[in-house]
């Protein structure tokens, strides 16, 4: 089986985190690109990347969400900006995770994850699958719980999403039944 970010991110909210979190794909609800954005029962935000190769996962730490870059100023004309200093997590995260296939692990990468990154792998293949934890995520302290608010925001979020993808199959399959009849 060739992992997807699609097949992962199905995998994990069918088998791994079932019942234990409302999650939505491709979630940018906290201000950052989030593949997988999960509540947790005490309405704590997690961040799942999912990587299916080694360069995605080493492009990964310069993105945005990892860099507290300030605000700069202009000076005798010119603009300064202000040195960037690495985050450790994402804001508004308590818990961040990657994951990703074993196949494209090597333990070289460790370098490439924030520290206080969980990392998860994907061994095996169909119903064999399971999901293995190198590292586990550290929680970040300053991450405060949502609003019951927020998180009926972010279910609101995965409701579309779900309407969104049945429409698209209604949408094939009036498509397929068009070129059934013109055949």
């Amino acid at each position: 089986m060739a992992w997807t970010e699609p097949s992962i991110g199905a995998w994990l909210c069918r088998y791994t985190f079932q019942r234990k979190l409302l999650i939505v794909p491709n979630c940018y609800w906290t201000g950052d690109e989030c593949d997988l954005l999960a509540v947790e029962p005490g309405l704590r935000l997690i961040d799942i990347e999912i990587k299916i190769s080694r360069s995605d996962l080493r492009a990964d730490r310069d993105k945005d969400k990892w860099w507290d870059r300030g605000f700069g100023s202009f000076r005798d004309g010119k603009w300064e900006a202000p040195p960037a200093s690495a985050k450790q997590w994402p804001r508004r995260i308590w818990k961040h995770y990657y994951c990703m296939p074993a196949s494209i692990w090597r333990p070289d990468l460790l370098d490439a994850v924030p520290t206080a990154s969980g990392i998860l792998l994907c061994v095996g293949e169909g119903c064999q699958t399971q999901i293995k934890s190198i590292r586990k995520a550290k929680p970040n302290r300053d991450a405060k719980p949502i609003s019951a608010a927020d998180a009926i925001d972010i279910a609101r979020l995965a409701g579309l999403r779900m309407w969104n993808a049945l429409a698209e199959v209604e949408r094939i399959e009036n498509v397929q039944r068009q070129e059934r009849l013109t055949a």
